[in-house]
């Protein structure tokens, strides 16, 4: 299995990440990511989404985090964790996330952590799309909708 490469779908499917999910990619659990119980520490999760994140916002168009002047500015409203499972050192582990929601200015993902066929961890984060002033909210371009509704089956949120 490919390491920190997007993951196709049977990979996805035979590590254990359910449909919908559609975009993913796998980890190994590194020494500096436990915690003095030797298991992952809860905050390594929240890298771990980060990391999947911005792969697949480079994967479906949306940014490439090249420095452009007027690349997108992205901000991060709201994250959330739930634990399962724990991992822990050398375990090999998968990252799955996708667009569940759309409004107008923002949208809502998902994220699962998959080990041995074995669901570790569910996310969820909230991304609102922002003016470089950081204060003006921006409306979603229609390729991030469509790209959103067509890849992951988001619906739209604003009514």
């Amino acid at each position: 299995m490919d390491l920190l490469r997007p993951l196709d779908l049977p990979a996805l499917r035979a590590a254990g990440v359910p449909e919908p999910f559609a975009f993913g990619q796998a980890d190994r659990v590194r020494f500096h990511e436990l915690d003095v119980l030797d298991h992952v520490n809860n905050a390594v999760y929240l890298s771990w989404f980060e990391t999947v994140r911005i792969a697949y916002l480079r994967a479906y168009g949306i940014s490439d985090y090249a420095g452009a002047a007027d690349r997108p500015v992205l901000v991060l409203k709201r994250v959330e964790v739930d634990y399962h499972r724990p991992l822990h050192l050398e375990d090999v582990y998968v990252v799955a996330a996708r667009t569940v929601a759309y409004r107008r200015t923002s949208w809502a993902m998902e994220y699962q952590v998959w080990s041995g066929g074995h669901h570790c961890a569910t996310g969820g984060a909230v991304i609102v799309l922002m003016e470089p002033d950081f204060v003006t909210k921006k409306p979603l371009p229609e390729a991030y909708v469509r790209a959103f509704a067509e890849r992951d089956g988001a619906e739209d949120a604003t009514g």
